[in-house]
């Protein structure tokens, strides 16, 4: 018998092995407004499509507004995600429900056009801060921690916009109150068409009632 190995004979090279990647979702944790506050704030946001440059923004879907508490990134469902939801459901507990309204308008340079918010933003903040903690303490590689600003994304732009006629027209703006009950984990799903523009697509993955 040829003591030569099979897989070193000239022109023949051992099969590679298969490359196994952990499924993994792009997720955040966010308050949702209920429907009443999206339809006012739909309202509200009409007007200022008609506004020089809006058609150069791309405006998000009423029913994609929400409040994120803490951006996680791509999470490993096996390894992250059971730790992650169970420290989240501990955070929602932990956290009495509190009263929100909508509330002006502000701006992140010429990048993103929001809503504010008003009413129990303490509360609003500490659960932020309980969503993060349980994102660092699941194993999630979180950026460096910032200041928490409460608001609802409405538009966004590649290039850098004028926004203050934006944020002007939309400063007085003051939503009926609501209370938020619930705490959601939402997941990203980012477009793969490659048309220009095109929006992610975000769906509920996990929610959790507010308080004991």
């Amino acid at each position: 018998m040829s003591s030569r190995d099979p897989g070193r004979e000239r022109g023949r090279h051992p099969a590679p092995r298969p490359v196994h990647r952990r499924p993994s979702q792009r997720l955040f944790a966010a308050v949702l407004p209920p429907p009443s506050a999206v339809a006012e704030l739909r309202t509200a946001v009409a007007p200022l499509h008609a506004l020089p440059g809006a058609q150069d923004l791309r405006w998000t879907r009423p029913g994609d507004w929400h409040v994120t508490l803490a951006f996680y990134g791509d999470v490993p469902d096996e390894d992250v995600r059971p730790e992650l939801e169970a420290r989240l459901g501990r955070a929602a507990h932990r956290t009495e429900p509190f009263r929100l309204r909508v509330h002006g308008a502000g701006r992140f340079g010429g990048r993103a056009l929001w809503a504010g918010a008003a009413g129990g933003l303490d509360a609003l903040r500490l659960l932020a801060e309980r969503a993060d903690a349980a994102g660092r303490r699941s194993g999630v590689p979180l950026e460096e921690h910032r200041r928490f600003t409460p608001h609802l994304t409405l538009a966004r732009s590649r290039a850098g916009a004028e926004l203050r006629p934006f944020t002007e027209a939309l400063a007085g703006f003051e939503g009926q109150g609501w209370e938020a009950g619930e705490l959601s984990l939402v997941r990203s799903e980012l477009p793969h068409s490659g048309v220009p523009g095109e929006r992610p697509r975000y769906a509920v993955v996990r929610a959790w009632a507010l308080g004991r």
